[in-house]
C-alpha cells in the first residue's frame, strides 16, 4: 500500500463544523474552531512555528496523518502512515507526534501478537510535510520491552526528539527514555528512574516537554510505600543527564491500584514548569516545589504553552465534559458535553492558536473532535 494512500476508504472525510465565541463575564472570549474526523481513535497533535496544525490517530491498526495549513481552511484528507500488526489504542495509547527541525515525527507501539504480549516502540519520519513515511525504527533497545503500550514525544526548539515509555524488559515497570538528534532515525536509550519499591505506576502516561530554552521535563507517577503521587525529574543537555527527582505537592494518594491516569506537563519560555495530574476525584495544578492547588473535580489532564500563556484540559468524567482552562483566566470553559482522552497543543514560539482534540462517541462508533481556539 502507497505511504500517499488517502484514507478514504477506511475513514470519512474531515468536515468543518461551525465558528463559536465562548467565555464568561469576567474573562476574556474565545473563537474556536471545530473539525470532525469520524470513525477515529486516540488523536495527538503537533503545531510547527508557522502555526501549521499536525494531528495523528488511529483506527483498526492503522496510523493516518493530516495537517490544516491555515485558519481559512479544515484539515487535509487523512493520509496513511502505516499499518502494523497490532496497535493498543485507548486510555492514552496510541500513536504521537512531534515537529523535528524541517521534519514530522510519529511514534508508536505495536506487536504482531498484540494485547501486551510483545510490543516495540516504532517512529516514523517525513521530510515533505507529511505527504510521505520513511519507517519504522525501533526506539526501545530490548525487544518487546514497551509492551505496556504507554509513551510520549517531543521535540526541542533545535530538532532534538526525546521519547519516553513504561519498559518491562525486566521484572517491575520502569521508566525509560531515548533521543534523537536526526530526526528520529537514531535513537539512543537510557534508564531514567526504577523505583526503590520495584516498579513505578504501572498504566499511567508519562510524560515528556521541552522549554523554550531547550531545558527538558519528564513527569511520571511512581509507586513508592503504596503511594501514587506525581513525580518530575529535569535535564540540561536533552536527556543525557538528569537531576534529582522530586515529588510534585505536598499531598498524596495511598492507592493499592494503578488508577490509569498520568497528568499534564508544559514549560514555558522561561523554564518554569506547569503540571497537571489527578488524585483521587479532583485535579490539581502543580508548579515543581510549590504546594498544588485545586483545579477542578475531574481526570486526565493535558498541558500546554501558546499564546498567552499555560492552556489547561481535561474531562470530568471518563467519558464525560471536556474543559479547557485558557491563559489569562479563572473559569473553564465546556467544549463538549460527553468526551474522552483530551489532549492540546501549540506552537513552541506562541505563533498561531492552541488546538484541542479529544474522542468523542457519537451513532455507536467514535469520531475525533478538533477545537482551534484564539483568544
Amino acid at each position: 500500500m502507497s505511504a500517499r494512500m488517502l484514507a478514504g476508504s477506511f475513514l470519512a472525510g474531515i468536515v468543518c463544523l461551525s465558528v463559536a465565541r465562548l467565555g464568561k463575564a469576567g474573562d476574556r472570549a474565545s473563537e474556536v474552531l471545530s473539525d470532525t474526523i469520524k470513525n477515529a481513535r486516540q488523536p495527538q497533535l503537533a503545531v510547527a512555528s508557522d502555526g501549521k496544525v499536525f494531528i495523528t490517530y488511529g483506527r483498526d491498526n492503522v496510523i493516518y496523518f493530516a495537517v490544516k495549513s491555515d485558519a481559512a481552511h479544515g484539515f487535509s484528507p487523512s493520509i496513511f502512515v502505516a499499518r502494523v500488526s497490532q496497535m493498543p489504542l485507548g486510555v492514552r495509547r496510541g500513536s504521537r507526534i512531534a515537529v523535528s527541525g524541517g521534519g514530522l515525527v510519529i511514534t508508536a507501539v505495536d506487536g504482531r501478537q498484540g494485547h501486551g504480549k510483545d510490543e516495540d516502540l516504532h517512529a516514523w519520519r517525513s521530510t515533505d510535510g507529511g505527504a510521505t513515511w520513511q519507517g519504522p525504527v525501533t526506539i526501545n533497545g530490548e525487544t518487546a520491552s514497551a509492551r505496556e503500550g504507554l509513551h510520549h514525544l517531543a521535540a526541542s526548539p533545535d530538532g532534538t526528539l526525546y521519547c519516553v515509555w513504561l519498559d518491562l524488559r525486566v521484572k517491575g515497570t520502569r521508566l525509560y527514555g531515548a533521543y534523537s538528534t536526526d530526526g528520529g532515525t537514531v535513537w539512543t536509550e537510557r534508564l531514567l528512574y526504577r523505583s526503590p519499591d520495584g516498579s513505578v505506576c504501572q498504566c499511567c502516561q508519562p510524560q515528556v516537554a521541552f522549554d523554550a530554552r531547550g531545558g527538558l521535563h519528564v513527569m511520571w507517577r511512581n509507586e513508592l510505600a503504596g503511594n501514587r503521587d506525581m513525580y518530575l525529574m529535569n535535564s540540561k543537555d536533552s536527556g543525557r543527564t538528569f537531576d534529582k527527582p522530586i515529588k510534585l505537592g505536598t499531598g498524596t494518594w495511598p492507592l493499592d491500584a494503578c488508577p490509569m491516569d498520568g497528568g499534564g506537563l508544559a514549560a514555558d519560555a522561561g523554564g518554569n514548569v506547569t503540571t497537571i495530574w489527578r488524585r483521587e476525584n479532583d485535579l490539581y495544578r502543580c508548579t515543581p516545589g510549590e504546594r498544588e492547588g485545586l483545579l477542578a473535580r475531574g481526570m486526565q489532564g493535558w498541558a500546554t504553552t501558546g499564546p498567552g500563556g499555560i492552556y489547561l484540559t481535561w474531562i470530568t468524567a471518563r467519558p464525560g465534559a471536556v474543559m479547557a482552562l485558557l491563559p489569562g483566566t479563572q473559569r473553564p470553559i465546556k467544549l463538549a458535553e460527553s468526551g474522552s482522552d483530551p489532549v492540546i497543543a501549540a506552537a513552541p514560539n506562541g505563533n498561531g492558536p492552541a488546538v484541542i482534540a479529544w474522542e468523542e462517541p457519537h451513532g455507536g462508533q467514535t469520531n475525533v473532535e478538533i477545537r482551534v481556539v484564539r483568544q
